[in-house]
């Protein structure tokens, strides 16, 4: 089977393992996404949508404004083509020398200081983030103070230290985005909520 019928086949699978759902179709195709790469269905249990966060994603899309990640392996696993298409930037700037400079001159995660690094790049665009509980506390902190507010948060950091707490906090603001509760997440699916916005974009 080539990939493409490969991918139908699994959501096909999908679809019909699911079973009945409230999800809208928009909603539905990012989801679905979630659990092709996952093969994990409780996705559609714990996942969160802001109300505004699918139209802000894809306006941000189209806009061609920058997404920002917090890992390598998420933005690894975000399709260029579409990006290229929007004129859409990607960085990652855990890596960064400054970054880690920082990092270790203050004793904080390479992930909160590659948060506040970002500040020129994040405005009206998308932060996601895969891994780190982190990352997401300080934004949620930067955005407190007004400093920064991406037009769209996907936030899925996993893992047993103030994953579930984050996304808890991130849930419960005004500005949007797409998370779940819980301790599950990953790159992985933080980069196929931006693929399913990415094709969307595309389709529309």
């Amino acid at each position: 089977m080539k990939p493409d019928e490969i991918e139908a086949s699994s959501f096909k699978i999908i679809d019909e393992e699911a079973g009945g759902h409230e999800f809208s179709p928009q909603k539905w195709n990012i989801v679905r996404r979630m659990i092709h790469t996952s093969a994990d269905f409780d996705y559609m249990k714990t996942v969160r949508f802001h109300p505004e966060a699918i139209h802000a994603g894809l306006n941000a899309i189209r806009q061609g404004k920058p997404i920002i990640t917090d890992t390598h392996m998420a933005k690894a696993g975000i399709r260029k083509k579409e990006l290229e298409a929007f004129g859409v930037s990607l960085d990652c700037l855990i890596t960064d020398e400054n970054v880690s400079r920082v990092a270790k001159e203050t004793g904080s995660t390479r992930a909160q200081v590659a948060v506040d690094v970002s500040f020129p790049l994040m405005k009206g665009g998308i932060y996601v983030i895969g891994n780190a509980p982190t990352a997401l506390l300080r934004l949620l902190e930067l955005m407190e103070a007004e400093k920064t507010r991406p037009a769209l948060i996907i936030g899925f950091p996993v893992g047993f230290v103030n994953a579930a707490e984050s996304k808890a906090a991130l849930i419960e603001t005004d500005v949007p985005h797409i998370s779940n509760t819980g301790r599950k997440g990953g790159s992985n699916i933080a980069a196929s909520a931006v693929n399913a916005l990415l094709k969307m974009a595309i389709q529309k």
